[in-house]
């Protein structure tokens, strides 16, 4: 029996990191503080709108954002929920980002071909009331390193022309996923996003969750999740990425790598033998079945063999791109046989 995940607009929403905002003259405001507590948006009577990050400082809009620019892994999830910005940016370009497929993407402008590559020229153009990426802990306790630029930034200088275009808020994107999930709906729903909306993907959410938990008791399957390049293979530890650890507590038994190291345990190709597991999610970036196939040390790998490996899309955080994600997972399970 799970519990609600949601609870009124106005709860806390911890979920950016602070930011020094250069802000357009009239149009906004920053202030700070150091304490993260009780962190949330706002939207007055009179239209202003304020955003309160992980790290206190307080994002202030006079009215709420309606032209907004965001990174990719979170303009998925506000498409899903019926907001469209303006433009968007990340490691992947649309095209080439599968998790756009099917989606309304028609008035969304790229606004680079790779990670940093932001053209600020056409950025200013689209005359953003806001932009929002997201930020990644350090380590496995959720520290943020502020002196860092916000995901998908190529430097703090980059950040701080992006700044001086429009205000930027930055999503931590770390912890418990169904936590992120929630203030990232919340932060949907401060835009605009209809209740109604969120309610009915969460919906969709709770009933994929409850199949997933039953698929991943009676098939008791391990699963490894994992990046590869030419210089070796990299397993994703599955308490520091937000979907697996959710995932797991769903009952999905993930393999935890040997190496240490925070979010990745890297394996040169020389030690990738001893990566196991009877299901393999491959992320969509780097190497692929056909190239895994290649490597002497990894072509013998049970669940390469057996054809066990699926598409890992970093799915977004929101209850849709979720809800979808764990349907297809339940799925593969399913089809899937004990190899260890």
């Amino acid at each position: 029996m799970k519990i609600p995940r949601r609870g009124s607009l106005g709860a806390a929403l911890v979920t950016s990191v602070a930011v020094s905002a250069l802000l357009l003259a009239g149009c906004s405001s920053t202030s700070s503080s150091n304490d993260s507590a009780g962190s949330g948006s706002t939207s007055a009577a009179d239209g202003a709108w304020s955003y309160k990050d992980a790290t206190g400082a307080t994002i202030k809009v006079d009215h709420t954002p309606k032209r907004v620019v965001v990174l990719n892994d979170i303009a998925l999830s506000f498409i899903e929920y019926g907001l469209q910005p303006v433009g968007t940016f990340g490691q992947l370009t649309m095209a080439k980002d599968a998790r756009f497929t099917g989606l309304d993407t028609d008035g969304v402008t790229q606004l680079g071909e790779a990670y940093g590559d932001i053209d600020l020229e056409q950025l200013a153009a689209l005359k953003p009331d806001l932009v929002v990426t997201s930020v990644y802990p350090t380590d496995e306790k959720g520290t943020l390193d502020t002196t860092q630029p916000g995901y998908g930034f190529k430097d703090m200088e980059q950040q701080k022309q992006i700044q001086a275009i429009a205000p930027v808020v930055q999503v931590k994107w770390g912890g418990k996923g169904e936590d992120v999930i929630e203030k990232i709906a919340d932060l949907a729903e401060s835009l605009g996003a209809k209740e109604s909306t969120v309610d009915k993907a969460e919906k969709r959410f709770d009933t994929a969750a409850d199949e997933l938990e039953k698929v991943a008791k009676d098939t008791d399957l391990s699963v490894v999740s994992m990046y590869a390049d030419g210089d070796g293979a990299y397993v994703t530890r599955p308490t520091d990425e937000p979907s697996l650890q959710m995932y797991s507590s769903f009952g999905v038994d993930f393999v935890n790598p040997k190496p240490k190291g925070f979010y990745w345990g890297i394996y040169s190709w020389e030690n990738a033998g001893q990566i196991t597991g009877d299901v393999i999610l491959l992320s969509q970036q780097g190497y692929q079945v056909a190239d895994l196939e290649k490597q002497p040390t990894f072509a013998d790998n049970a669940a390469l063999q057996a054809g066990q490996v699926h598409s890992w899309t970093f799915p977004a955080l929101d209850y849709a791109s979720q809800a979808d994600y764990m349907q297809k997972m339940a799925g593969w399970l399913e089809d899937s046989k004990k190899l260890s």
